[in-house]
């Protein structure tokens, strides 16, 4: 499965399945076989960053 291109579509799809699969992002980055540095630089670049206490990016 490809993970979105787009930043939002990214975010919403990343929160989701943080949320109701995978207990961490280096788990999630893990399964889909993407550096969690790369799904990272993409959502900074709307200024949203990963809570690794809450397990989402806000």
């Amino acid at each position: 499965m490809n993970i979105p291109n787009d930043p939002v579509m990214l975010l919403s799809f990343v929160n989701t399945q943080l949320r109701d699969n995978y207990g961490s992002l280096d788990e999630f980055a893990s399964a889909f076989g993407i550096s969690k540095e790369i799904i990272e630089e993409k959502l900074k670049a709307i200024d949203y960053a990963y809570d690794k206490d809450n397990n989402r990016f806000v």
